[in-house]
């Protein structure tokens, strides 16, 4: 084998470290990802309240994409939220938080998030870099839509796929108290939109136990 020039190896040995920096810091990164069409395990709603450490349902109040302020590159999007309601964490009338995007269709589109939309958030911890994203990716973002007849209902990025699988036994568990409606939507399993009042209803029991 030739042997590597002592200038060659010199530049590698120089360029190594900022490297695997950079490589360690995106691995921090990656439980906050937005990633547009990425596959998750689905999780139910007691789960991805438990991996939340906010918990907050509100209107956005901006949303823009710049890049992380200590790393140039990575490209981030900055979301402020009008609160309206608190589940978990600590109460405040509203919330900024970064999340990192990575897909070019999400820094074009600020990752879906826009200024006006009713949301309710299930956010991760914020990782040492600063940055968070709803738990479950789009798992724990829920768009609130109002119906023709001014119900309000909530759907989230996956259709609420998987939402209130074995939800009944983790709020059991937890000797949650819910009314008799929202008892058998959950015992039914069945997925898609909810209405805002039943999912508040749960939150607001899972909140009960933390």
């Amino acid at each position: 084998m030739p042997e590597i020039p002592a200038a060659v190896r010199t530049a590698v040995s120089r360029l190594l470290p900022p490297i695997f920096c950079v490589f360690a810091l995106v691995l921090v990164a990656v439980p906050a990802l937005a990633q547009r069409g990425a596959r998750t395990i689905p999780r139910n709603l007691a789960e991805l309240f438990d991996q939340s450490s906010q918990v907050v349902r509100g209107r956005v109040l901006q949303a823009h994409v710049e890049q992380h302020p200590q790393w140039d590159g990575l490209w981030t999007v900055v979301v402020t939220l009008r609160v309206e309601e608190t589940f978990k964490g600590h109460a405040t009338t509203s919330l900024t938080f970064r999340q990192f995007i990575w897909d070019a269709r999400d820094r074009m589109d600020a990752a879906g998030y826009r200024k006006g939309q009713h949301l309710l958030l299930l956010l991760n911890p914020p990782t040492p870099l600063g940055l968070s994203s709803p738990a479950g990716l789009e798992q724990g973002r829920f768009r609130i839509l109002l119906d023709a007849s001014g119900r309000e209902w909530a759907v989230n990025g996956a259709g609420n796929a998987g939402l209130l699988h074995n939800l009944g036994s983790a709020l059991k568990r937890r000797r949650a108290t819910l009314t008799p409606r929202v008892a058998s939507i959950i015992a039914a399993e069945m997925p898609g939109h909810l209405e805002l009042d039943d999912l508040r209803e749960v939150l607001v029991q899972l909140g009960r136990q933390n």
